[in-house]
């Protein structure tokens, strides 16, 4: 039997459409500005998205350091979720290449930045201080969708205390879908944000950096010092583009099958399950228990991401279909706690 991979929405595989649209995709050297198909995708998302401006980007991690680069200069600080993608899981990297100081504020359980603390960590204007200059915020955020009305109250307060505002939105289509509403109501208001193409959309490679031309101008220069441009990148953009046409709408699909298989779960005696929150599910085991666990559902033939996160977290995505979710939940259902 084909394996369960349940360890991220990034493990997909390309479809056979998406794989014939990467085929037929008109290619030329993306550094010179020549590629038609990346083009096509940075216009289209921006055309979406309601911003200026695109970049097309190797990852979401880079797409974030570009972002922050760009609005900030060496000695600037960005305030950012202490759990946050941004500040913990990619590596320092504002503050190791781009020496830009990171003010991170523990969030409330939906992900959210209270606004009162982050207006309080906002420094003064002094030589003593780094200059506070970017709001970062992340939608969704371990599967939970930020409250939509404070992103608006979000962009207030940055507006009000000269803040640009930025989004990880690497799973704001997600977001979109939850919310029920169209992604660029969920972009509106941001100076920048971010979009991979990798997760959910199920492309094999790529976000997209969206904001104004000057600010895409800056973010286009630090990506080749970052190493990211790149030459024929047409057939990836074609992946994306492809993604964008046909798999969008289908991630409802994911957000039922996550609810299916956690309420599954929770009528195993012993597993807790903790969350759920649109394609992802979060179970609580006993650290005695974790071990024996991978090696049980390895056993299954069900892969899952276990010692990365305090919990054990189940993504459903592009390749898990209904009968994945039944031996899944078989699988943990055979375990002894």
């Amino acid at each position: 039997m084909r394996p369960v991979d349940l360890r991220s929405d990034t493990v997909t595989q390309p479809t056979d459409a998406m794989r014939e649209a990467m085929l037929r995709a008109p290619v030329g050297d993306d550094v010179y500005g020549e590629d038609p198909s990346v083009h096509a995708l940075q216009d289209r998302l921006a055309a979406d998205l309601g911003f200026p401006a695109a970049l097309f980007v190797p990852t979401g991690t880079q797409s974030n350091l570009l972002a922050l680069m760009s609005h900030c200069e060496r000695g600037d600080e960005y305030i950012v979720g202490a759990d946050a993608h941004t500040y913990r899981f990619e590596g320092g990297g504002a503050a190791v290449l781009g020496s830009i100081q990171p003010q991170p504020i523990a969030q409330d359980a939906d992900g959210s930045l209270p606004l009162d603390k982050v207006e309080a960590a906002i420094k003064p204007v002094d030589p003593h201080f780094a200059r506070s200059k970017v709001l970062a915020l992340e939608n969704t955020w371990h599967g939970r969708t930020l409250d939509f009305a404070y992103l608006g109250r979000a962009r207030e307060l940055a507006t009000r205390r000269g803040l640009t505002l930025h989004l990880d939105g690497a799973r704001m289509y997600n977001a979109a879908i939850a919310y029920g509403k169209p992604a660029r109501e969920v972009a509106a208001g941001f100076d920048s944000v971010s979009v991979c193409l990798s997760k959910g959309l199920g492309a094999p490679v790529g976000s997209v950096l969206l904001g104004d031309v000057a600010f895409i101008d800056r973010a286009r220069r630090w990506r080749k010092v970052a190493g990211g441009g790149w030459r024929q990148a047409g057939m990836l953009a074609a992946a994306a583009m492809h993604a964008l046409d046909h798999h969008v709408e289908r991630l409802a699909d994911d957000h039922a099958r996550a609810h299916r298989l956690a309420d599954a779960l929770r009528r195993i005696d012993g597993l807790n399950v903790t969350a759920q929150h649109t394609n992802m599910v979060f179970i609580d085991v006993p650290p005695a228990r974790l071990k024996d666990l991978a090696a049980h559902m390895a056993a299954a033939g069900i892969r899952l991401s276990i010692g990365y996160l305090p919990s054990v977290r189940l993504v459903t995505h592009l390749d898990i279909d209904d009968e994945a979710v039944e031996r899944t939940v078989a699988a943990f259902a055979s375990f002894a706690y």
